[in-house]
């Protein structure tokens, strides 16, 4: 099939490559000169794995083309997916100002029968308005139909989960749409939910809540085991060996962060303030993840007393591991509190450093984890990354001042860095 796709962040690009991998013809529509010049070249402005490679290889094998023009590829295409960013508004509602930029420029541009699909994170009611948008600047022959295909990938597994995804949601009023869409997807292994426009919308923002309901819960069951002298960590093993739980996303630690479950699960609470709804326990959920974020500095302070003249190193920038995106990670609220209680902050992490530059001021960021712990007083790790799990602890505890971790993923062994003679604090431990 010909395909377009508006928009070249994670979701676009990892998706318009993997069709592109599947043989479609897939050209990506972008609005910067630079990014589409470096783009064509293989240079991607993201860091996700394996995926630099897949990209080479479908520019070389000329079935993925990158573009600032609509014409002549909206036109020829069969399907045009729109995957175009919907940041969070002040008041958390989502802002929908692109989807309905570029769907005005589909509109203009369509020819024959085309499916326009939405994999952006849209609220529910937003694919009719992209219709009405379309229906009324396209050229009078031209026909169309909508549907809503939202993604369900994780950063840092992005490939493997858009080929091998727990399940294909389409959404669509069109039978023609929805054939058209099960042929696309039918080389990729997953279970399809095929069902209207609304409800697609919705399971995005449902999915996406949920996964943030579970990690907040961790975090408040962690917070109760420190109180309580329980082993929060055994306890939620304990309970997401039940198979009506689960245990994924049952891991206490700073908080949820990046792209999608903080904006969602606002844009949620914001769906249903505007149905007259109080969703209260999402209004929770997010409370519990600040006051994770808050519980890191909390913690610190217990061991150090002041920050005033202490130096304090922090491992780990991005929200997590295998991935440079700075979006809402919890880093950046906890060394901007730290900051603010005048401690002085160096920080390394293997891949977000030039995206948290941009982001954070004021602190040192150091080359490698070595010059990170030099002289510090305390140790915070923020990001579960492998390079973290296999540092020499011991030569670390050299190059420290005082001896001091706060652990929070629970990367480490508690009683191996307490038989080292580290003071440790995990979170739930």
């Amino acid at each position: 099939m010909k395909i377009t796709f508006l928009g070249h962040g994670y979701v676009g690009l990892v998706t318009a490559t993997v069709f592109a991998d599947l043989g479609n013809t897939v050209h990506v529509i972008g609005h910067t000169k630079d990014k589409i010049d470096n783009l064509n070249k293989g240079i991607i402005p993201i860091y996700e794995p394996g995926l630099s490679e897949v990209v080479q290889r479908n520019i070389k094998s000329k079935r993925l083309f990158f573009t600032l023009d609509y014409s002549p590829y909206i036109q020829e295409s069969d399907i045009v997916f729109i995957a175009v960013g919907t940041p969070p508004k002040k008041n958390g509602e989502a802002d929908l100002t692109t989807v309905f930029e570029v769907a005005e420029k589909i509109g203009k541009n369509l020819s024959g029968f085309t499916v326009v699909a939405t994999k952006s994170t849209v609220p529910v009611g937003t694919n009719k308005k992209v219709k009405e948008i379309i229906s009324k600047t396209k050229p009078e022959k031209a026909e169309f139909e909508v549907a809503s295909v939202p993604e369900f990938l994780r950063e840092g597994s992005a490939i493997g989960d858009t080929l091998n995804p727990d399940r294909i949601i389409i959404g669509t009023e069109s039978k023609k749409a929805e054939a058209l869409l099960v042929e696309l997807h039918k080389p990729i292994d997953g279970h399809f939910v095929l069902t209207n426009l609304e409800t697609a919308e919705m399971i995005k923002y449902a999915s996406n809540s949920f996964l943030a309901v579970k990690i907040s819960f961790a975090n408040a069951i962690a917070k109760l085991s420190e109180l309580t002298g329980a082993d929060g960590i055994k306890v939620l093993e304990g309970v997401g060996l039940d198979k009506r739980v689960g245990k994924e996303f049952l891991q206490p630690g700073a908080g949820y962060g990046g792209s999608c479950f903080p904006k969602d699960v606002k844009a949620l609470i914001s769906i249903a303030k505007g149905y007259g709804y109080k969703f209260a326990l999402l209004e929770e959920v997010e409370a519990i993840n600040r006051n994770s974020r808050n519980d890191i500095v909390r913690k610190a302070e217990k061991l150090l007393g002041t920050f005033k003249n202490k130096k304090i190193s922090v491992l780990g920038l991005a929200f997590k591991s295998n991935t440079d995106d700075m979006r809402d990670a919890p880093s950046i609220d906890i060394i901007n509190m730290l900051k603010e209680k005048k401690a002085f902050v160096q920080a390394y992490d293997p891949q977000a450093m030039n995206n948290a530059k941009k982001i954070i001021s004021g602190i040192e960021f150091c080359e490698d984890i070595h010059h990170t712990v030099q002289d510090a007083n305390l140790l915070i790790v923020l990001t579960e990354w492998n390079e973290f799990k296999e540092i020499d602890l011991r030569e670390v505890k050299k190059l420290m001042k005082t001896p001091l971790i706060i652990d929070g993923r629970n990367i480490y062994d508690s009683e191996k860095l307490k038989k080292m003679g580290f003071t440790y604090l995990g979170v739930g431990r």
